[in-house]
Parts: structure tokens; sequence; C-alpha cells
């Protein structure tokens, strides 16, 4: 591509030397300007001239695209290989996080020949809560429901739907106030 560009820039060069070297002609065969002939050279190389000036100008902007271009396309081959490694990363974190499960599923694995297995699976789980507020169906660890601290907030409306504060009403005996059994009256 550069040596394109250093013959093209002879070659301009050159087609400027020609008009030049034309004009001279001219001038040293004493070719009239005010006779038909003479306008009609002089008007040629004018007209010449004016062609190698525009040559001159388009060259130096098509080295300018060039130039532009090839920083555009170093910078999309630089984003291209950054976006290269960003993907080999995220398929790291992914064979990371494959890893990590396994390490857990290892860790809750039960080392005797009973079924626990299957029966741990289904002890625990999600269980769903219509809200009273908005109505909608909201899914509920069901480890969350043995937190000391419990506040079940809906996901749709942000109203607390459950809360630990609402069990704080146990009798004596450990049962719920609502049933009456400890002899005391619901208030």
């Amino acid at each position: 591509m550069l040596k394109q560009s250093i013959e093209s820039e002879g070659q301009d060069m050159k087609v400027k030397e020609d008009v030049a070297y034309l004009r001279g002609l001219a001038e040293g065969l004493e070719i009239a300007k005010e006779g038909k002939n003479g306008k009609v050279i002089e008007k040629m190389i004018v007209t010449l001239d004016k062609f190698a000036d525009a040559i001159n100008r388009l060259q130096d902007e098509n080295e300018e695209l060039r130039e532009y271009i090839e920083g555009v396309d170093s910078d999309l081959a630089d984003m291209y290989e950054d976006m290269e490694e960003l993907e080999e990363n995220i398929d790291d974190i992914y064979d990371e996080l494959e890893d990590m499960e396994e390490d857990i599923e290892d860790l809750y694995e039960c080392e005797c020949d009973c079924d626990c297995e299957d029966e741990d699976d289904d002890d625990y789980g999600y269980i769903e809560m219509e809200c009273p507020y908005c109505g909608e169906l909201v899914e509920i660890d069901e480890d969350e429901l043995y937190d000391d601290d419990l506040d079940i907030v809906c996901p749709y409306c942000e109203e607390v739907i459950l809360s630990s504060e609402d069990f704080d009403d146990e009798c004596e005996d450990g049962c719920c106030s609502c049933e009456g059994c400890c002899g005391e009256d619901e208030e």
C-alpha cells in the first residue's frame, strides 16, 4: 500500500512537472497567446494545471482517508480481541460456577446406602402465598420461614406479607392464641 502511495505521489509530481514543461515549451516556442492556436494551447495548459492541482488535492484527501480507515480497522481489531478475551473470561466464570455447584452438591451428598438424599430434596422447597394486598402469588423459600427475623416482602407491591412479629403471640405452652387453649381471651 505504501509503495502505491509513493508511486502515485511520484506520478502526481510528474504531471505537475509535465504541465510546467509544456508552459515553458509554449513560451520558448513563442506561441502567441493572442493567436487562435496560442489561445487554445494556453487554455489547455491552464486546464492541465488545474487537473494536476485537483489530482494533488484528491491524493492528499485519499491519504487522510486511508490513514483514518487504517486507524478504525486497528481499533476494530483491538475491540475484537477484547471481545474474544471477554468471552473466554465468561466461559471461565461459567466453568468455575459449575465446579462450585458440584462442590456444593458433594457437600450435601449422603455417604450411606439409604434413600435420605431423595428425602432431603423433598424437605425444603418453595411455597406459594397469595399477597393479601395485591393478590399476586409470591414464592417463599421454605428455609426463610425458620428465620428468627422474618420479613417477607411482596416483590410486586413491596408490602410486608409475613413477619416474625406475626408469630410473637404464642401462649405459654407454645401454641398460638387463636384457639384460646391457654385460657386467655383473645383481644
